[in-house]
């Protein structure tokens, strides 16, 4: 078939796209243990190979993939998990550049080869089991109690103490006995539901999860000698953890991110300005001075 200039360029573009996503489908799932969610990514990988050589057909040229996408895709999946890894490259830009459309201009059958593509890599996608995003929730509770606890304890303690170290040291000390609280509590809890959850593995996520949170929020007033400069870096960490947490549970849960940033952020943030208005009350009403 004798393609003009233009759908060449888009066809190869596909190519492109399909052997680099064949090479992470294969490096993936030569790194997982478990059989079942291997051999599902195996014939992802599959699926792959033989739209590129169905495209190839056409073009009759070979394409290498990307090999900047190749290991980055590899090495967010063995970061963050192959569920989250998978489904970031499906919302990748590469295919998205694709002109189809174009495409099925000169070669109808085209669509149906993107169609039958998404429809089979989403139901396969959809049979994944991955047993970390298990302990999401635990990782939730943990960030969203700190978060929520300790902006509202530090943005108080900034007002009534007006020392950093003093704040650091409080704020320390009040998030290590909540982390453990909050993890104890995560433990019961789980150990008295009906779960395929580690009520073990459950609460130290959870208390892991807080510590994070605890030594971040806490960061600035240990580097910083401005207490009200350290309290608007806490704030702004804070809503960077909210973002790059809900970012992760949109793409791998497949949960809306807006609603859920918003509900977080929103919790933290009010919480922290009534303990910030309650800091300046007791600080007054007390003539406390540090």
């Amino acid at each position: 078939m004798e393609l003009s200039p233009e759908i060449l360029k888009e066809l190869l573009k596909a190519q492109r796209a399909e052997i680099t996503e064949y090479h992470v489908y294969t490096n993936i799932a030569n790194s997982l243990p478990d059989e079942h969610n291997r051999q599902i990514i195996t014939q992802i990988a599959r699926d792959e190979k033989r739209h590129y050589e169905i495209w190839k057909g056409y073009t009759g040229e070979n394409v290498k993939p990307s090999r900047f996408q190749v290991w980055l895709y590899t090495a967010i999946s063995r970061v963050f998990g192959f569920t989250f890894g998978i489904k970031l490259m499906e919302l990748g830009e590469e295919k998205a550049q694709v002109n189809y459309a174009k495409i099925a201009e000169e070669i109808p059958e085209a669509h149906k080869v993107i169609q039958d593509e998404n429809d089979h890599e989403a139901r396969l996608l959809s049979m994944l089991d991955e047993e970390s995003l298990l302990y999401a929730g635990s990782v939730v509770l943990g960030l969203n109690d700190a978060l929520v606890e300790l902006t509202g304890a530090l943005a108080g303690l900034t007002f009534a103490f007006r020392d950093v170290k003093i704040i650091a040291l409080t704020g320390l000390i009040t998030g290590i006995a909540a982390s453990l609280s909050m993890a104890s509590s995560e433990y019961l809890s789980t150990r008295s539901e009906e779960t395929q959850k580690n009520p073990v593995r459950a609460a130290l996520t959870t208390g892991i999860a807080y510590i994070i949170t605890v030594a971040l929020l806490i960061l600035p007033y240990l580097l910083l000698n401005n207490e009200i400069i350290s309290l608007v870096i806490t704030m702004t960490i804070s809503l960077l953890i909210i973002a790059g947490f809900n970012f992760y549970l949109s793409v791998a849960k497949d949960l809306p991110f807006g609603k859920h940033f918003l509900e977080m952020a929103g919790l933290s943030l009010g919480v922290a300005a009534i303990s910030f208005l309650i800091g300046i009350l007791i600080r007054n009403w007390f003539g406390i001075e540090v």
